[in-house]
């Protein structure tokens, strides 16, 4: 396991004070509403003995998820807080997949990966209901494409727009979110489908729920 360096940046205190006391709550609860988190998953088709990168891992809910549906992969996850990376190395040692998931703490918005795990690309990288919480959320998207390798793919799941909701409802749904600090990507699909049009990678998104998620991969050739 990786040791935890230091993150002493003001994103790192933020969210060392929202998830200090969530964190041990989090999975029970976010099992409801973060919706379409297997699916996205099932979707990565790591290759035989292929590198996974998680971009704001949080719990490790995920990569002990995709470590059993891929067992041969290497996984590795980053998260700005130390609050839930202490919560997420205990859940994996409790897994028994310390030797296969490695954790350390980092910055999304300057994500340095080769610093963190000695591998600069990975053969998937995914981000997970974690870009509505960053308001720089361009800068991480174009460093998790730098994270893909030839061949690779990033894929990301985040809140859509809740078009196909009552008004009512969705503006009850976008008050709730926003007291954890959320706030929902207007037009994510189309902005991700821009980024990667610039990046030169081919960009698959879907809707899903009726606008609840946006699912995305963004492939390089």
């Amino acid at each position: 396991m990786t040791p935890m360096a230091q993150q002493p940046s003001s994103a790192a205190e933020k969210m060392d004070g929202i998830y200090r006391r969530q964190r041990f709550i989090y999975d029970a609860t976010r099992r409801y509403y973060l919706l379409g988190r297997n699916r996205m998953l099932a979707n990565l088709r790591v290759p035989a003995g292929g590198s996974v990168l998680e971009i704001g891992c949080g719990t490790a809910r995920n990569l002990i998820r995709a470590a059993r549906l891929y067992p041969e992969a290497r996984l590795y996850g980053a998260d700005v807080s130390e609050e839930m990376l202490r919560t997420a190395s205990a859940k994996v040692a409790r897994a028994g997949l310390s030797h296969q998931i490695v954790l350390a703490a980092g910055d999304a918005t300057r994500l340095d990966a080769a610093a963190l795990f000695g591998l600069s690309q990975f053969d998937r990288v995914f981000i997970s209901y974690a870009l509505s919480m960053i308001p720089p959320w361009r800068e991480v998207v174009d460093g998790a494409v730098d994270c893909v390798a030839p061949g690779g793919s990033l894929h990301i799941v985040d809140f859509g727009d809740f078009a196909a909701f009552p008004t009512w409802l969705r503006r009850v749904q976008l008050g709730w979110l926003r007291r954890f600090s959320v706030t929902p990507i207007p037009d994510l699909e189309g902005a991700l489908a821009e980024i990667a049009a610039r990046r030169g990678l081919r960009a698959e998104v879907a809707r899903l729920y009726g606008g609840y998620a946006i699912e995305a991969a963004l492939r390089r050739a």
